[in-house]
């Protein structure tokens, strides 16, 4: 049996995407205000996340259920190791940890993995459907605000074995709609998809303090740089008159 598992996921979700778009983090983002350090952690927490997420589906590639939706062209594990090692250097294996949002949603997708594999497929949707909708836009947005060359911290956004992004999402929506499931597995796998995008809104939450933070900062060392060039004009105008 099978079920419209696309639309399901699509309108089953579409609260849970807008609260997410609705998050500080995100919409400073889609605004063009990124802090370095701040997106460097989200990056370190979605290495975790994808690393988890892809080496689950490769232990399932033959899962009746799963099969039909491994693509592992779509993985984001080596375009992330490519992004942290720009970030933070040849040794960012010792500096990058999992945060407490990062690793409760590590632990899930294991968690699922090993008593309801099916449910993965949630966690796929989820993130995989997501990059290829907006990464583009939000590759360029990232570029400006971080003032970076093309082709440097961006790699995650770019996905080379994936020449027409919009005809492989219509393929991905079709295998899903193909997937061998009955009606409650399917309401099971939105609801997981409502949760995974909760446990994406607890990792921008964690970034909101250090956002505000360097937003603070920023403003503040721009009051300071311009009011010290008006008390420099200043002394040279009493200067100029004496």
């Amino acid at each position: 049996m099978s079920v419209n598992l696309s639309t399901m996921l699509r309108e089953g979700t579409k609260k849970s995407h807008t609260a997410a778009e609705n998050v500080g983090f995100v919409k400073c983002f889609l605004k063009g205000v990124v802090e370095k350090n701040s997106y460097r952690k989200l990056v370190g927490n979605l290495y975790f996340v994808y690393s988890a997420m892809e080496e689950e589906m490769e232990r399932h590639r033959n899962h009746p259920v799963l099969s039909g939706v491994y693509f592992p062209e779509l993985n984001r594990k080596q375009s992330l190791e490519e992004d942290l090692q720009f970030y933070y250097g040849p040794n960012w294996r010792s500096q990058v940890r999992a945060s407490e949002a990062g690793e409760a949603y590590v632990n899930r997708i294991r968690e699922i993995s090993n008593t309801k594999p099916e449910l993965l497929i949630a966690h796929l949707y989820t993130r995989y459907l997501g990059d290829l909708s907006g990464g583009q836009i939000l590759k360029k947005i990232a570029q400006t605000a971080m003032n970076l060359a093309d082709g440097q911290g961006t790699s995650f956004y770019e996905f080379p074995e994936i020449p027409d992004e919009k005809a492989f999402k219509q393929e991905y929506r079709q295998r899903l709609d193909e997937t061998p499931i009955d009606q409650a597995t399917a309401d099971e796998i939105v609801d997981e998809a409502n949760a995974a995008f909760g446990m994406n809104m607890k990792m921008f939450q964690e970034l909101e303090g250090n956002l505000v933070k360097a937003i603070g900062t920023m403003l503040f060392n721009t009051l300071t740089r311009r009011r010290s060039r008006g008390s420099t004009e200043a002394d040279a105008s009493l200067a100029t008159a004496k």
